[in-house]
């Protein structure tokens, strides 16, 4: 007895259905599995989470006041030298990229134009840590420009190729970012080169604030490491930097010199000339874990800070108010 035409149509479609499901299978398992290469590869290629020096010391143990993130802190009043908050601020640690702030005092103590052209080579790529840059060998940039970035993006290529063409090149560069630290009396400071990315640049919060003092009283260090971006000609593309410290836009702060640092051996790290409560300030904080720690660590010293001169307030005028 022949097939009935129904029944053919059946075992087709049947057959079409089982073909479908083994097809959606096979690329399931195929995605799968490219899926768990993807993962085993960024596994392999992951660099191991490094303890900062201040957590193998344990200075992210000591308790303070405000809860500060950061193991290291000290907050200064310009003029008076008087000190609002510390912590931990005798701990000699790694600076990341606040190096750069002695850095840009050097080359603007040595009042070298900043009109003159250098080239990014090989000697400016980081080989110590990998870092990135979008400054490509050969991208060639005045002096000026380098300071700006080095100072607002924290650009390493920047910074160093800095070094590298001051006059007597770049051991003399760091000789003279030592002995310029000799000078304002940083005892707990070294340099080794002048980027940050090394370890061997230690500081203390004493130090630094010392150095952030002096560094203000540059007007092209005020000005370039607080603006909020900049547009930088390379070639035939134009490429966008941003501050790195994103407090400068707030209408919270009137920040008037800053850096930020970050290597896994510092941790996070930040100084800054501000006025708070109608009061210079130099604040600093180093070590801090966690993305946008330093930055409420700020946060959170300028709200006490106002928080203080608000009650102080209160209380001059009730007494003040009191019958003599």
């Amino acid at each position: 007895m022949a097939p009935r035409k129904g029944h053919k149509a059946q075992s087709a479609a049947a057959r079409k259905k089982q073909t479908a499901k083994k097809s959606a299978a096979r690329k399931q398992s195929v995605v799968k599995a490219d899926r768990n290469t993807k993962q085993l590869r960024a596994s392999r290629n992951a660099r191991p989470i490094r303890a900062s020096f201040g957590q193998m010391a344990g200075l992210h143990a000591t308790a303070d006041a405000l809860g500060l993130h950061s193991s290291v802190a000290l907050v200064v009043d310009q003029e008076t030298q008087e000190v609002l908050y510390s912590k931990n601020d005798h701990a000699v640690l790694p600076i990341a990229s606040l190096t750069k702030l002695m850095t840009g005092l050097v080359i603007a103590e040595a009042r070298l134009p900043m009109d003159e052209r250098i080239r990014i080579t090989q000697a400016d790529v980081d080989t110590e840590k990998g870092s990135s840059s979008r400054l490509a060998v050969g991208t060639e940039l005045s002096r000026g420009e380098l300071m700006h970035l080095s100072l607002m993006s924290s650009e390493n290529r920047a910074a160093h190729a800095l070094g590298r063409t001051f006059p007597g090149g770049m051991d003399l560069f760091v000789s003279l970012m030592n002995q310029r630290a000799k000078a304002l009396g940083m005892k707990d400071t070294r340099y080794v080169e002048p980027t940050g990315l090394s370890s061997q640049n230690q500081s203390s919060a004493n130090d630094l604030a010392v150095l952030a003092a002096k560094a203000y009283d540059e007007p092209m260090l005020r000005e370039l490491s607080t603006s909020h971006g900049r547009e930088v000609s390379v070639g035939r593309r134009t490429l966008q930097y941003n501050n790195t410290n994103r407090l400068v836009k707030s209408p919270q702060w009137d920040i008037g010199l800053q850096k930020t640092g970050y290597i896994s051996e510092a941790g996070r790290c930040l100084v800054m000339q501000a006025q708070v409560a109608g009061r210079n300030l130099i604040m600093v904080f180093l070590d801090s874990a966690g993305k946008f720690s330093r930055l409420g660590d700020a946060e959170r010293v300028r709200k006490w800070l106002e928080q203080k001169s608000s009650m102080d307030k209160r209380s001059w005028e009730t007494v003040a108010q009191m019958p003599s």
